[in-house]
């Protein structure tokens, strides 16, 4: 289908962890700050366009659920570009997409202009930036990606904390529409970021030992071999229940507090201090995860981390008083943060680099699916409506976040066997075949090419991540 694409980390290539890799994981820190915390930032918009289009919450709510909806969604579209076109190419499209639609957006005369704007061309600009930064962040660390990992993460709530107030200024100053064109012209950055992501590029090969070689299989746009692989699919599952829980408590913390009789900005307060916790539970969760002993098991220090967050949830329901909401924000930020540090890096270990930009595409649509089949804001404002009572929406997201964590630790523990040689790829038996060809060949050359055949049987056992020689690090 499509060719091999110029960046796509061959595996004869080792991740620098460090260098250029600084500057990589500066711009999929803003890139990720962007893409998670825009959808919320726009929010503050929404009284000025109830009041400019006549119409009522629910509808402006779209916006924000449409642009998550596209982040999501479009996984495996975002997938196929990155694998036919490349991560650079794809992100800086990306950016004037996710630009585009804003600006065009505050030139709109209707609620329905404004989805397929600020919601449709934004989202895709932003779901086109937010995977590829992913995939080349994985390629450019590998002994420290649980801490790159970790710092990229901490883009959300820094944004998070950053674009809501900034928001309401633009707002304040210049009106919705103003300040739409302004946060268009911010989302260029992603196009700089885009910029940053150069691509990784195998080394020269002296002259005397280049020889013709076979041609090596085409890569596929969309590798659905990945759910082949027992870890994957319990990841996927697990993921998939996740976040039918995991974004509940932020929405509706706010609305607990006032509902005690609480004043609009003590109650507001709690969300700054949930987010100034995460902010630095991220980066201290991906120190963590990197250490020698924990990282071969990261798989089950993420499933304690989505542990945490349901017991979280679990606690926070009998809340009664500011000071118990107070706790819950504290821990719940803990318990967010490192779910949202490790959820990329458990993926990144299983898959390994190769099948990452395919496997995160479809863990993302699985995801999306999810949330759309057991909807699950839904089913809880209908609860709360019938009850009056925020305790039970907490009480079932936290049932649904422990749930997942049941599955991954569990089908980890019990499902995935032991596996004594890791299968090769069709790449990987091209490379072997090749170097055990320069084994014969002319004596002046034979000392260059065992060199490179120790290189090669060295980098074997620990490829660029994922550790084959532990049963663990499959999930």
């Amino acid at each position: 289908m499509g060719a091999v694409v110029a960046d796509d980390g061959p595996t004869g290539v080792k991740a620098p962890d460090g260098g250029w890799g600084w500057a990589v994981l500066f711009g999929c820190f803003i890139i990720t700050g962007f893409s998670y915390a825009f959808p919320k930032a726009v929010s503050v918009f929404f009284k000025e366009l109830i009041r400019e289009f006549g119409i009522g919450y629910s509808d402006t709510a779209w916006i924000s659920s449409i642009l998550l909806a596209m982040l999501y969604g479009t996984g495996p579209l975002c997938s196929v570009c990155v694998n036919r076109f490349g991560c650079r190419p794809v992100m800086l499209v990306g950016g004037l997409f996710a630009s585009m639609g804003m600006v065009i957006a505050s030139f709109c005369t209707s609620i329905v202009q404004i989805y397929l704007t600020a919601g449709v061309i934004t989202g895709l600009g932003l779901a086109l930036n937010f995977q590829p930064s992913l995939i080349m962040l994985n390629r450019y660390f590998d002994k420290r990606r649980p801490l790159a990992n970790g710092l990229s993460a901490a883009g959300s709530p820094v944004f998070l904390c950053a674009l809501s107030p900034l928001g309401q200024i633009l707002q304040h100053e210049y009106g919705w529409r103003g300040g739409f064109l302004i946060l268009g012209g911010m989302l260029l950055n992603c196009c700089v970021c885009g910029a940053l992501m150069r691509p990784l590029e195998p080394p020269k090969k002296p002259e005397a030992t280049k020889e013709p070689t076979e041609k090596k299989p085409k890569k596929k746009l969309l590798d659905f071999s990945v759910f082949k692989d027992g870890g994957f699919v319990i990841y996927t599952l697990a993921a998939s229940i996740m976040v039918l829980g995991l974004f509940v408590p932020p929405v509706f913390v706010v609305s607990y507090a006032k509902d005690l009789k609480y004043q609009d900005t003590k109650a507001a307060f709690l969300l700054t201090i949930l987010g100034f916790i995460d902010i630095f539970a991220r980066p201290i969760c991906g120190m963590v995860a990197g250490l020698k002993w924990v990282r071969p098991r990261c798989v089950y220090l993420f499933s304690f981390a989505m542990i945490f967050n349901g017991f979280t949830d679990l606690m926070g329901s009998m809340s009664v008083d500011y000071a118990g909401l107070v706790v819950f924000c504290i821990f719940f930020g803990i318990s967010y943060g490192m779910v949202g540090a490790l959820q990329f890096e458990v993926l990144m270990a299983i898959v390994g680099t190769q099948k990452f930009s395919s496997a995160i595409g479809l863990v993302l649509l699985a995801e999306a699916m999810a949330v759309l089949i057991g909807p699950p804001s839904a089913g809880k404002c209908k609860l709360l409506d019938a009850t009056g009572k925020y305790m039970f929406v907490f009480i079932i997201a936290g049932i649904e976040v422990t749930t997942s964590a049941l599955v991954l630790a569990l089908g980890n523990f019990f499902c995935i066997k032991k596996k004594t040689e890791e299968p090769q790829t069709k790449e990987e038996a091209a490379e072997r075949e090749e170097l055990n060809k320069s084994e014969d060949k002319a004596p002046e050359d034979a000392k260059v090419d065992s060199i490179e055949v120790e290189q090669f049987l060295k980098d074997e056992p620990e490829k660029n991540g994922e550790v084959v020689t532990n049963p663990e690090t499959c999930v």
